[in-house]
């Protein structure tokens, strides 16, 4: 069932809190933190009443579901994320539309991301997906070849390597869902130590945000735990 916007204001205050308490176990500055609410099979209503609430930066999976949300949002200061599998039929309008890309796992989308991104706007900023426990359902690059990629992604011109981004096994267990979120931070660690550059850690939705900012997260993705389950 879809939560109505009179029950946003609580819940993006109890999540902006265990997002501090997380930080803070971490020894880190909230600020250091985004909280990318994540709004696919959200109505605009629901969208723009979270942007009252002061959330800033949004997450959609669906191009043919986001861009209405995008038209009828044109007139926020909102910072729009595309989180899903990018098609490669789609790649333009995402190029077009979007100030991040948190899913890419493929030089030949990537290219097209950058042929489509416009010259006279800021390159677009994307985050490699890692796909770290070999799940076929899942995409995301293998680890072995990620230094690949990122050499690859580096090189092209209308983009902006930003960093890594996952979405681990389901686990239960904090100290498990930390396991996987220090995998990727210790990909991330070795990246720079070779002059990647990189500054963004895009891991941790609803159920384990909280331990994906104590391995170092930057960007939480966070939908039901703001939202309610979608339908």
């Amino acid at each position: 069932m879809l939560l109505g916007p009179q029950n946003l204001p609580e819940r993006v205050r109890a999540v902006r809190a265990a997002l501090a308490q997380a930080a803070a176990r971490a020894g880190r500055n909230a600020h250091s933190v985004t909280l990318l609410a994540v709004t696919k099979g959200q109505p605009p209503d629901l969208v723009r009443a979270a942007a009252d609430c002061g959330l800033t930066d949004f997450g959609e999976s669906y191009l043919q579901e986001a861009l209405p949300k995008l038209d009828a949002l044109r007139d926020r200061p909102l910072t729009w994320h595309f989180v899903g599998q990018l098609q490669a039929n789609k790649t333009r309008p995402i190029a077009e539309r979007f100030a991040w890309v948190h899913a890419l796992d493929r030089t030949k989308i990537a290219a097209r991301l950058s042929a489509a991104r416009s010259p006279h706007v800021v390159p677009l900023n994307v985050c490699l997906q890692v796909n770290l426990a070999g799940e076929t359902a899942k995409g995301g690059v293998h680890p072995a070849g990620l230094g690949a990629l990122v050499r690859e992604v580096a090189a092209l011109p209308r983009l902006k390597l930003r960093g890594l981004m996952c979405i681990p096994p389901q686990e239960s267990e904090v100290a498990q869902q930390r396991a996987w979120f220090h995998q990727l931070h210790r990909l991330y660690t070795e990246l720079n130590a070779g002059g990647a550059g990189l500054d963004t850690l895009s891991m941790g939705m609803s159920g384990d945000f909280e331990a994906a900012i104590e391995e170092g997260a930057t960007i939480v993705r966070i939908g039901t735990a703001l939202f309610g389950p979608r339908e």
